[in-house]
């Protein structure tokens, strides 16, 4: 028995042996190939990341050239660098205005200008200007790009980057003859730039050639770090000689194929990540065919593990914004509706703040894209402070925040956190040099019962943020039942509106404007006015809006502009009529109102287009043209509000406008205020510098009207001397005017 069971035994082994043996060479053969294919992956892996790093590395420095040349073009070519440099040169506004800009906004390190007999005029070295033969025989190295400016023969090979002058085919402005080159400069690889100036249209200079302003940039340890850090590579530096083991060298040649720098970065080498995964497990696979299960099974698990971790960042990524770190719209989603279900289940009350920062558009549009995420982070920042550890702050997109806050419902405690949120972001940014002030709008719902969904409470918040926003921003509200029956209103007043103005059921009022000594019309404003068939009288503060959030604006400003021209057609005087901002940057608006003055016969030197400077904001240059073109129709511009927006001084000064309106905010206050009066003043100063008309809006006292007199105010307009009226009115108002002063007496002066 015993030997039968040892015979067993032995067959059993040997059945074993030979079943394992092979297992255990193909496991074998597996292993190698694997091996073999984890190098080569890993080889290849390497060789890609390197070879992507130095494509970043070159597009960097090719990207940086071209800038270099936009920054120098930007600032050089205007008129008063014409005058200052080509026609009378100026040695001390160079400076201030070319060197010191291009040093401390740009980081050029030197700069340099010569004149049209190629000397050398000024140079900057540091913060200084030098005497350009300091640099000695360093200035040689400027020569190709002088000769590439000048159009001179250059020696071959020289393919440096030559651009020729040229003129931009949509905005007409004429581009300089430009060149730029990398290069060796006092020893120090350097990115050079020379622009020949271009006379600009009807500026006066000397004949023959002209200036030409040259700007180095060096690449030095500054440079190499910040473009390190942006493009991720690791202890990037300028070596000389052979680089440390295992670092990627990079060498940079002139046009001349020239070594220029040597530079060098510790490469990342996810070929090493890769086998430093795998060998482990080849190691204990070799170790013994007895523990390959085991083995197995432990790779299976730290795979799952690993995608475990993978999908934990995938989701991380998913649920969060990248710029601020806040938990995104669909986190949000998620913990609003597990509030929400917490609640169904009887669980304590909540409340969700949705936050909108008032004027966040005006400071991207004036000051950048870059200021307005740094200003993101600042307000996050500021929100996680406020709020609650237990409270979730997120980012809705744009510059829309939320908040959840679990437990507090009632009135008073949703406005005392309301309170220290707005207070909070409303105080003053200070972000790269600016300092920079900002509104926030909450509109708050209670999440209270557990017939409540998500989308609901969304949109609780969002009418109670609207409500928030109409009733003068930097505020906040709670949502209560009567906002549906507000929000249905408006959906009617809309309606409503969009037939009225088709049956051209509105009607226009007109307030005069009166001299300065109150006597004589001089124009009027154009007023729209809305009796509604059931409501009955419906003031444009609210019917204005309205048709500006749906875009009926558009329909609705031209509508008005049309029905003033032909009512003021026989009209000795000006005719103001109000743009929208919606409505001026349609590319049609000038074909529009050339074609109304056409059709209607209506002078257009009568016509007088009031702009608001949020017209302006984010569309500059496409606002210029249009202004430019209503000139040249003959049609007058007006500056609505002067004083309230975000940069008069400005526009007032880039746009061609002829008259600027003091806001009625300072008129008002001239008798309560005491810094109103010194405002006024400048404002008429300011308006009497430039050689345009001032007029004051919203005068309603004598002593109003005798202070805006003596200040020099030209023209003025409200109840002190008329309230808004008919064409019949005006008609015969102006009549009895014309009466008054006899046939003898000259003609009525025009607003403008």
């Amino acid at each position: 028995m015993w030997l039968a069971a040892q015979r067993m035994r032995a067959i059993w082994q040997r059945a074993s042996a030979s079943a394992v043996a092979p297992i255990g060479l193909v496991v074998a053969v597996a292993l190698v190939s694997i091996m073999v294919a984890v190098l080569t992956s890993a080889h290849r892996a390497d060789e890609f990341a390197i070879d992507h790093e130095q494509r970043l590395f070159t597009n960097a420095i090719a990207d940086r050239r071209a800038q270099v040349v936009r920054e120098v073009e930007n600032i050089v070519t205007s008129d008063a660098a014409t005058q200052r440099i080509w026609v009378d040169f100026d040695r001390n506004w160079v400076h201030s205005r070319i060197g010191l800009r291009l040093k401390t906004y740009f980081d050029h390190d030197y700069v340099f200008v010569i004149d049209p007999s190629d000397r050398f005029v000024y140079g900057l070295l540091g913060n200084k200007s030098v005497d350009p033969g300091l640099f000695g025989n360093a200035l040689a190295d400027l020569t190709i790009v002088i000769d590439a400016v000048r159009g001179r023969a250059l020696p071959m090979p020289t393919p440096l980057v030559v651009e020729p002058a040229t003129t931009d085919v949509a905005t007409g402005v004429n581009r300089p003859v430009r060149a730029t080159r990398m290069q060796k400069f006092m020893g120090q690889p350097a990115i050079v730039a020379a622009v020949a100036m271009t006379k600009p249209d009807g500026a006066a200079a000397p004949p023959g050639p002209s200036p030409v302003i040259i700007t180095v940039e060096v690449i030095d340890a500054s440079f190499l770090q910040q473009t390190g850090v942006r493009l991720k590579l690791s202890h990037l530096r300028e070596i000389e000689g052979a680089p440390p083991a295992g670092d990627q060298v990079f060498d940079l040649h002139d046009d001349r194929d020239n070594p220029v720098g040597r530079f060098a970065w510790t490469p990342s080498r996810p070929g090493s990540e890769i086998i430093s995964g795998t060998v482990p497990l080849i190691a204990v696979a070799l170790a013994g065919l007895a523990l390959l299960a085991g083995l197995i099974m432990r790779h299976m698990r730290r795979t799952a593990t690993a995608i475990s971790l993978g999908e934990d960042r995938l989701r991380y990524l998913a649920l969060h914004d990248a710029l601020s770190g806040l938990p995104n719209r669909a986190y949000f989603g998620e913990r609003l509706e597990a509030i929400i279900d917490k609640v169904t289940r009887g669980g304590s009350a909540g409340a969700v703040f949705c936050i909108d920062l008032d004027h966040f558009k005006d400071v991207n549009d004036t000051l950048g894209h870059h200021i307005g995420d740094e200003l993101i982070g600042a307000v996050t920042k500021r929100l996680k402070h406020i709020v609650r550890d237990e409270a979730l702050v997120a980012r809705l997109g744009g510059d829309e925040f939320a908040v959840i806050t679990p437990g507090a419902t009632d009135s008073s405690t949703l406005t005392m956190i309301a309170d220290r949120i707005i207070a909070s972001l409303c105080a003053p940014y200070a972000i790269a040099g600016h300092t920079i002030v900002i509104g926030a709008s909450i509109g708050i719902a209670v999440i209270d019962r557990p017939s409540l969904r998500a989308a609901d409470v969304m949109r609780y918040a969002d009418m109670a943020l609207y409500r928030a926003k109409n009733e003068g921003r930097r505020r906040a509200c709670i949502y209560d039942d009567a906002m549906d029956a507000d929000l249905v209103q408006r959906k009617l007043l809309e309606h409503d509106l969009r037939d009225a103005i088709e049956n051209e059921s509105l009607h226009l009022l007109y307030q005069p404007v009166f001299s300065a000594d109150g006597g004589t019309v001089v124009g009027v404003e154009a007023l729209a006015r809305w009796n509604h068939p059931i409501r009955g009288a419906i003031p444009p503060t609210e019917f204005i809006p309205i048709a500006e959030h749906s875009g009926l604006i558009i329909a609705l400003g031209e509508w008005a502009l049309r029905r003033a021209c032909l009512d003021a057609v026989r009209w000795p005087i000006a005719l103001a009529v109000n743009v929208s901002p919606l409505q001026f940057r349609r590319p049609d608006f000038v074909e529009m109102v050339q074609r109304i003055l056409t059709e209607t016969k209506f002078e257009a030197s009568q016509l007088e287009l009031e702009i608001t400077e949020s017209t302006l904001l984010g569309n500059v240059e496409g606002a210029e043209a249009a202004m430019r073109r209503l000139k040249a129709l003959g049609v007058r511009l007006a500056l609505d509000d002067f004083g309230t927006g975000y940069s008069s001084l400005l526009y007032l000064r880039r746009f061609p406008f002829d008259k600027i309106k003091i806001d009625r905010s300072f008129v008002r206050s001239i008798e309560s205020a005491a810094e109103a009066a010194p405002i006024v003043h400048a404002i008429v100063s300011l308006g009497r510098g430039l050689g345009m008309k001032v007029t004051a809006e919203g005068v309603e006292t004598a002593e109003q009207h005798l202070f805006l007199r003596a200040a020099g105010v030209h023209f003025m307009q409200g109840f002190r001397f008329g309230r808004p009226e008919t064409t019949e009115q005006i008609a015969h108002r102006l009549a009895e005017q014309d009466a008054r002063r006899g046939p003898a007496k000259k003609p009525l002066a025009k607003a403008g």
